[in-house]
């Protein structure tokens, strides 16, 4: 008998590519988390473009996912 999916993977599985989300998952020592637009999700990995790089995300380790507003825009920078 297979294990059934976890919510955060079901939910990762259901989202169109190209939702902003942040990403809750296990790492050596503890948690951390992704926040970028979700590139895709397979059956073992979701993919997550964060502002330094894509992440690839193995889904049994994933505990918690959502959808998150836009980013707020950038502030211009202050002249010197």
């Amino acid at each position: 008998m297979s294990q059934p999916v976890p919510a955060p993977a079901r939910f990762l599985a259901s989202v169109e590519p190209g939702t902003r989300v942040v990403v809750r998952y296990e790492i050596e020592g503890g948690l951390t988390d992704a926040l970028g637009h979700l590139l895709g999700c397979d059956a073992g990995s979701c993919t997550v473009r964060t502002r330094q790089a894509d992440v690839v995300i193995p889904l049994e380790r994933v505990v918690a996912a959502k959808e998150v507003p836009p980013a707020p825009p950038r502030r211009p920078r202050a002249a010197r």
